[in-house]
């Protein structure tokens, strides 16, 4: 095992899978010269030339459909948008060519292609600049999120993903590129599909995927430390499709849930994690499930209100305390 940082990850998945087969392309805006704004491709152009890492114009529509087309035809494109929240202008793009083709042409063609993209609340970048985007992306029929929560997840994820034939959109976060993890010295490929238990407990799930994982276990080491309450974190890395018999697995056991989410909670994977518990596990209730979630604001960019904005660890504690009645 070697502890590198989640960008570093990132970059020597995309040389791996770039040094092994010719026909994977990566492509964004400066992910050439640059190396890409946070690094995870740091070094490749000068390796794989410009016809392999090929910087784009700011002009997500066209590249992202350019990358879908190309993977009709074999080719196994990295497509990163520098930034979540002008995805939306290559949604056409991703929800009506890529997630569909294989559907509306019996088969015929497929999308192996790979959309990668940072997204979150980072540090004051603004409304335009902080949107979290994936319960959007896990409504499309056809589409694979997944969505790491450390370097390991990271570079196992790119890897299978670039190797799947199915359109696979992986959901980063903007502040967890710096941050350092184990990643083992092999080849390593990570499930596309699946949930982690990243701490075992008994009295309440904490669900979460991202960075609210990392929110969970610092709720649940409070919780522990201070309330006696054993509380199980469970790491929803796989958003589409979701982990039904993992969250049922769980709940079962502790028989309360707590779901942490950055984004607002209206439609949001919150939403869809309990429905899958009131469908599926709705008497092996103690309590109602419960979601700790965004305001439903526009992300500010003052300091202190975009802090206040978002959740953080002490909202989940709270959040299981009054569950319990403490």
């Amino acid at each position: 095992m070697a502890e590198i940082m989640y960008w570093e990850a990132i970059r020597r998945a995309h040389d791996e899978e770039m040094a092994r087969d010719p026909l994977v392309i990566a492509m964004g805006e400066d992910i050439g010269v640059a190396g890409g704004t946070y690094k995870a491709t740091k070094g490749l152009y000068d390796k794989y030339g410009p016809e392999r890492v090929i910087d784009t114009p700011i002009s997500e529509n066209s590249f992202t459909g350019l990358g879908i087309g190309a993977s009709f035809l074999g080719v196994r494109p990295i497509i990163e948008l520098m930034s979540v929240n002008f995805a939306w202008l290559a949604m056409d793009q991703i929800f009506n060519s890529a997630a569909k083709v294989r559907y509306m042409s019996g088969g015929q063609l497929e999308a192996p292609v790979v959309i990668r993209s940072p997204g979150g609340t980072a540090h004051q970048l603004g409304a335009q600049h902080s949107a979290r985007m994936e319960k959007v992306f896990m409504g499309i029929a056809g589409l694979r999120v997944v969505t790491p929560s450390n370097p390991k997840q990271a570079y196992g994820m790119l890897k299978s993903a670039v190797r799947c034939n199915d359109p696979v959109f992986i959901n980063e976060h903007e502040l967890m590129y710096n941050m350092k993890g184990e990643v083992p010295d092999s080849e390593y490929f990570h499930p596309l599909e699946g949930s982690e238990v990243t701490r075992q407990g008994r009295d309440v799930t904490l669900f979460g995927y991202n960075i609210s994982v990392h929110w969970s276990m610092q709720a649940a080491e409070i919780l522990s430390k201070q309330h006696g309450i054993e509380a199980e974190v469970v790491d929803l890395y796989s958003l589409a499709p979701l982990d039904r018999a993992g969250i049922r697995e769980s709940v079962s056991k502790t028989h309360r849930a707590v779901i942490v989410e950055e984004a607002e909670a209206p439609v949001g994977v919150g939403a869809e994690v309990m429905a899958i518990i009131n469908e599926e596990c709705f008497f092996e209730l103690d309590a109602a499930p419960v979601r700790v979630s965004a305001k439903m604001v526009p992300t500010p960019f003052n300091h202190t209100l975009e802090k206040a904005s978002i959740p953080n660890a002490k909202d989940v504690v709270a959040a299981v305390l009054k569950m319990l009645g403490k």
